[in-house]
């Protein structure tokens, strides 16, 4: 692995070592937290894998370090058995935060992907008097009132549970748009609000204050706008006593770099680079989103190449090797033209795919998350394939689900964020020991990020209005 350029963080108020660890329960949430303190001036490394003491020391000057994880489609069990060593690991950074990284749309439920689950075993780990959760980031257009939450969707913003795509998510619908009762439902813990109003008037200490207590509540943090931002984060900065663990989304980065800002400690504008083009790209999309299926409508109508994986085929062990040579075949034959390949398992929420995705997963025998690893791992393999047989550069991997097991697959080890993109997500630089792999350019996309045009932009590195 080549050693990267050092990128000091001139804040001399702010303690020395990392600021925040972060466990992401999904890879492509995990680099929307790079991007955001990045572009902030606070070197941020995302692990793919648990960094050994020899990666960490190659990373040593960043302020941030995130562990990339897939526990957002997994069910209690799993975490129970999976999230304390992993909680312990980061712990040992000693940064004075440790978040569980969530989506921004907050979509989970009790029994997959339970926030509440995650909570409970990360605040067992310290002896904070309150656990902060800010999932508000306005930049994002993602927006908690009064403990509601909203969502930008096409120009509109919607309360959460009548959102066109995460109302309508096929695993983990939101239909409670008050997340101290969506949170309820995962979590016996007390869960407690300052809202944006009670912040914004200067009650946010006195309220903290009276809400803390040794059965260590959850204290959601309202923001809807940059002066609520700004106060959540010196909530939880100046409240962050010996550490503290979070539940939050990349709006926990948002709101501590607004405070930072405020008290003079971090540059005041953020900058990302700018992607240079690309020759080709190849994409591969196991999202089932409204936005992914504009997305790969709009580069078919735009001179992308498209393959459809056949995700009944991909459910039998033998004809999933046969589609996958098949789906390969065709992509090489686009790049050696010069033309980008989109292969996507469906194409919104709608397709057939998507509503015909449990009958053929009964008629096989199978459990749904067995069923939904073979899809990744079959994107996966033919990612794989597509860069070891071609001169492939830059990719892009639509969906948590399948950037866990795309990124898992090609033995990257770490990413940093390379250029600025469409909020959320960024290029990123992988680094690998496989020279095959590293310096690789990745996007990793969650299925609600970006406009219709997103895959041209990630091609030629120029970002719409």
């Amino acid at each position: 692995m080549t050693q990267h350029p050092h990128s000091p963080l001139e804040a001399a108020q702010l303690p020395d070592g990392p600021l925040v660890a972060y466990y992401g329960d999904d890879f492509t949430g995990s680099t929307d937290v790079m991007e955001a303190f990045t572009a902030a001036g606070v070197p941020t490394v995302l692990f793919v894998q648990a960094p050994s003491p020899q990666a960490l020391a190659r990373f040593a000057d960043m302020r941030c370090v995130g562990l990339a994880g897939t526990s957002r489609g997994r069910d209690p069990a799993w975490m129970r058995a999976h999230l304390p060593a992993a909680f312990d690991s980061l712990r040992q950074l000693g940064a004075p935060i440790l978040q569980y990284k969530v989506c921004s749309t907050f979509d989970s439920a009790p029994q997959v992907g339970s926030i509440g689950q995650a909570i409970d075993l990360g605040t067992s780990g310290t002896a904070a008097r309150w656990s902060p959760t800010v999932v508000g980031a306005p930049r994002l257009q993602r927006f908690q009132v009064f403990g509601q939450l909203f969502a930008g969707f096409m120009g509109e913003v919607y309360r959460i549970d009548r959102h066109p795509s995460m109302s309508r998510h096929p695993v983990t619908p939101m239909d409670e748009a008050d997340l101290r009762v969506h949170l309820g439902r995962q979590t016996q813990r007390r869960i407690e609000l300052i809202d944006a109003v009670q912040a914004t008037q200067g009650q946010g200490d006195a309220r903290l204050q009276a809400l803390q207590g040794e059965d260590q509540p959850v204290v959601m943090l309202d923001v809807m706008d940059a002066a609520s931002q700004c106060e959540a984060g010196r909530l939880v900065w100046e409240h962050r006593g010996a550490g503290l663990f979070s539940a939050s989304s990349s709006g926990l980065q948002y709101a501590l770099v607004a405070y930072w800002r405020s008290r003079g400690w971090l540059p005041q504008q953020s900058s990302l680079p700018v992607a240079a083009p690309a020759p080709v790209i190849a994409v591969v999309s196991g999202s089932c989103s409204v936005m992914s299926g504009k997305q790969i409508e709009w580069a078919l109508a735009h001179g992308f190449h498209g393959e459809r994986l056949d995700v009944a085929a991909c459910l039998d062990t033998a004809a999933r090797a046969v589609e996958i040579d098949r789906v390969v075949a065709g992509s090489l034959q686009a790049l050696a033209a010069g033309r980008s390949p989109v292969v996507y398992s469906a194409m919104g929420p709608d397709d057939a795919a998507v509503t015909g995705f449990d009958a053929w997963v009964q008629s096989r025998g199978l459990a749904r998350a067995q069923a939904a690893e073979a899809i990744g791992e079959a994107l996966a393999e033919v990612m794989k394939q597509l860069l070891d047989r071609s001169e492939l550069r830059r990719v892009v991997v639509a969906g948590g689900d399948s950037s866990g097991a795309v990124a898992s697959h090609l033995g990257v080890q770490a990413l940093t964020v390379l250029a600025g993109l469409r909020p959320g997500a960024p290029l990123c630089r992988a680094w690998s020991d496989d020279p095959r792999r590293d310096g690789l350019e990745v996007v990793l996309k969650g299925g609600q990020m970006g406009t219709p045009s997103f895959y041209g932009e990630v091609l030629s590195g120029v970002v719409g209005d």
